[in-house]
C-alpha cells in the first residue's frame, strides 16, 4: 500500500501526466491523507479542470486522518530536520501506517529511516 503526496495527485490532474499516474490514483492501494486534499485543492496555479480532477479523487478515497499520534510523529521528524508541516505530516502518516510514500520531492524524505520512497514519474 502507498500514500500519495500532494504533488503526485496535482501532476495527476494534468494531462501530460495523465497516463503514467491516474493508474496509480485510481488504485485501491492508493491512500491519501487529510493534508492532501488540503495541499491538492489549495495549489493556487490549479486549473478548473485540475481542480475538479482533484474534487472527485477526494470523494472516491477516505483520506487518513491527521490524529494526535500523526501530529506527535510529525513533530519528532520536524525536530530532525527542517520541513514543511505538509511534509511532516505525509512522512508520519507514511510511517505509522507502515506505506511508501509516493512523491516527486524524493529528496525531502529519503533521510526518514523506515520510510521507502517511491517517484513513480520516470
Amino acid at each position: 500500500m502507498r500514500l500519495l503526496d500532494s504533488n503526485i495527485l496535482i501532476y495527476a490532474s494534468k494531462i501530460e501526466f495523465e497516463d503514467i499516474l491516474l493508474p496509480l490514483v485510481v488504485d485501491p492501494e492508493s491512500l491519501v491523507s487529510e493534508i492532501t486534499s488540503l495541499e491538492s485543492l489549495g495549489y493556487r496555479g490549479l486549473h478548473p479542470m485540475e481542480k475538479d480532477f482533484l474534487e472527485k479523487v477526494f470523494k472516491k478515497k477516505s483520506p487518513l486522518s491527521i490524529t494526535q499520534v500523526v501530529i506527535d510523529k510529525a513533530i519528532e521528524l520536524r525536530q530532525q530536520r527542517k520541513m514543511s508541516a505538509g511534509d511532516a505530516i505525509h512522512g508520519a502518516t507514511a510511517i505509522l501506517h507502515n506505506l511508501e510514500l509516493n512523491t516527486r520531492n524524493e529528496a525531502d524524505f529519503n533521510w526518514i529511516n523506515g520510510l521507502k520512497v517511491v517517484n513513480p514519474i520516470p
